[in-house]
């Protein structure tokens, strides 16, 4: 792998690769890289990865091949302390409770003291925090050359640094913002450079779906009366008409979200209140005429005016017909939403992101191909020439691992697969003792396993959404017949190695919902283009899925254990040869026997 990256690098190619746990991609291609005497931009997936590449890995390549690159740091500006707005940081303003307030407080102390301004340095502090919202800037809230704290701007000195450093590790959040960023103008967040390497580049096509779409949420409208009214008082006291029409907004959102009856979920745009934008948009017209009144007093004011009319475009936008291009759809929270305006289809505008940028792009993962193509990597972000390579784990999973499929399951759309799902993991969860991840499709079905498990004897069960996914992971690490049962946010970038997780049970094959409003559309748009709905978005997408939530067994050569898939459309479709073939050899066996007998030997 480590050749196939220097050649691309050599040749500004573009470069598709898969190489499976183990196999040491991470030094793979950050040993061609620092060779290479190029600028390289390494892009991982999460604040996490990012950490670990640039404290880790990087200084360990850099010892071991005595090069002196210099290699720099860069997070999105919501990682960074905003010394403006920790100044303004109000708690009788804001959403505090008793923790907040006593991070904020922490958070005082440390800002005198630190050069970076990351927030990550200020141990304990919550990822679900309100501090981050309220201390941290945003693009639309940033007052840039305005502000009073800018020659100490830890935003603008952490992209200073990128320009003297060979090696600049980001995110894929931010490389997808420069890139949209450059398709508006002549701005950039990131300088230019010779080579971008994508680490988990399988969560790419749908992030950058995002970016190259269009949102309004109801959280930025919110701050923005919120932001208003306090710029009014404090800048403009006597303009008394700012006040009411930051109620006006508060009260547009809020009507909204009353009108969005569900808890939480993705929804078509249908499930809006007939008059609902619309209403949302006089609301915000009538706080930017207020605004206007007031922008040239104050610096503050004159930011909210900009904020609105950024709003107001983009409220615009989601109500403009797109003629197919687009999906619109509704985020819901618990307390919020998310308008948006995603793409159908990013591969054309991505392709001419990178034509415009000329540079070797390299996009690794362990899970990146179908089968053993990289075809629907390549159509999803219009890759049309690449070169590609496939390196298997060099685990031996034939010795290491089991997959077990158990009988007698009904299908899976049918009333009682849960109930079935957990009478089959019940025995298993038995012989393993535990130390198993329960990995589901939807939250509904996760509750019922967890009522269902609950009080059952040798077994600790750990649910999602009782405490913060890092404390849950830390008590399943460290307990005694621990399970875990988690959505999505468990199937990819979860790393526990050793007997505490010795078990991974999958209720049934990831397809998208049915109802998933983008899913949904994607199909139809593919279907009326000609194409199978189902092998080109549906299927592939599943594959890509199951192949994160098998990958968190198996994760050294020393691990073992046992994958238990429920779903029987896996041996009863003819699909389920291709989905079989884009997993690692397990030997496969139907009988319950052989689980308990694997475990028997294991221990």
């Amino acid at each position: 792998m480590a050749r196939a990256v220097a050649a691309a690098l050599e040749g500004r190619r573009t470069l598709l690769c898969e190489a499976g746990t183990g196999t040491g991609k991470t030094l793979a291609y950050l040993v061609p890289a620092l060779l290479s005497g190029r600028r390289v931009i390494v892009s991982t997936a999460t604040r996490n990865l990012q950490e670990q590449l640039y404290a880790r890995d990087l200084p360990l390549v850099r010892r071991a091949l005595g090069v002196p690159a210099r290699t720099s740091l860069l997070k999105g500006r919501q990682n960074y302390l905003c010394a403006h707005r920790l100044a303004l940081a109000d708690p009788g303003q804001g959403p505090w409770g008793r923790a907040a307030l006593t991070d904020l407080e922490r958070v005082r102390r440390w800002a005198r003291a630190t050069t970076t301004g990351d927030l990550a340095e200020v141990g304990g502090l919550a990822e679900d925090s309100p501090l981050w919202r309220e201390v941290t800037s945003t693009a639309d809230t940033c007052l840039g050359q305005d502000c009073p704290e800018i020659a100490s701007c830890h935003v603008a000195r952490a992209r200073q640094a990128t320009y003297g450093a060979d090696v600049i590790v980001v995110n894929h959040h931010l490389l997808l913002s420069d890139m949209a960023l450059r398709e508006e103008g002549p701005a950039e967040v990131l300088p230019a450079a010779d080579a971008v390497i994508v680490d988990e580049a399988h969560s790419l096509p749908d992030l950058a779906s995002q970016f190259f779409g269009t949102g309004v949420g109801s959280r930025q409208l919110m701050e923005l009366a919120r932001d208003a009214r306090r710029a009014g008082t404090q800048e403009a006291p006597d303009l008394r008409a700012l006040a009411g029409a930051a109620d006006g907004v508060e009260g547009a959102v809020q009507r909204t979200r009353l009108g969005l009856r569900a808890e939480s979920g993705r929804l078509a745009w249908d499930a809006l209140a007939e008059g609902a934008v619309e209403a949302l948009a006089v609301a915000l017209g009538r706080l930017r005429e207020a605004l206007a009144l007031g922008a040239e007093r104050g610096v503050e004011l004159a930011q909210c005016q900009r904020r609105g009319e950024r709003l107001a475009e983009r409220l615009g936008a989601l109500a403009t017909d797109d003629h197919g291009r687009l999906v619109r759809w509704v985020e819901v929270f618990t307390r919020a939403f998310t308008l948006h305006a995603t793409p159908l289809d990013v591969g054309e505008r991505f392709a001419a992101r990178l034509a415009a940028r000329p540079a070797a792009w390299v996009f690794t993962s362990a899970t990146l191909a179908v089968g053993r193509g990289f075809g629907h990597f390549a159509r999803r972000l219009g890759l049309a020439e690449h070169d590609s390579g496939l390196w298997e784990s060099p685990f031996d999973f034939r010795s290491q691992a089991l997959c077990y499929a158990p009988t007698g399951l009904p299908d899976p759309n049918t009333p009682g697969y849960t109930a079935a799902v957990v009478a089959a993991a019940a025995p298993v969860l038995e012989a393993s003792r535990g130390r198993a991840f329960l990995l589901f499709t939807s939250h509904r079905a996760l509750q019922e396993a967890a009522a269902r498990l609950a009080g059952t004897p040798g077994l600790r069960l750990l649910v999602q959404g009782e405490a913060p996914r890092s404390e849950l992971l830390g008590r399943f690490r460290e307990g005694e017949g621990c399970v875990l049962l988690g959505t999505s946010s468990f199937w990819e970038g979860v790393d526990v190695r050793g007997e505490a997780l010795s078990c991974v049970i999958i209720d049934r094959l990831p397809f998208a919902v049915p109802d998933d409003p983008v899913a949904e559309a994607r199909s139809a748009w593919v279907a009326a283009a000609g194409g199978n709905p189902f092998l080109e978005v549906q299927l592939p997408h599943a594959i890509l899925a199951l192949k994160q939530g098998v990958g968190r067994l198996i994760r050294d050569e020393r691990d073992r254990g046992v994958v238990v898939l429920c779903d029987p459309r896996l041996l009863q479709r003819s699909y389920g040869r291709t989905v079989l073939a884009s997993l690692p050899p397990f030997p496969l066996t139907r009988r319950l026997e052989d689980v308990r007998a694997f475990f028997g030997a294991a221990t």
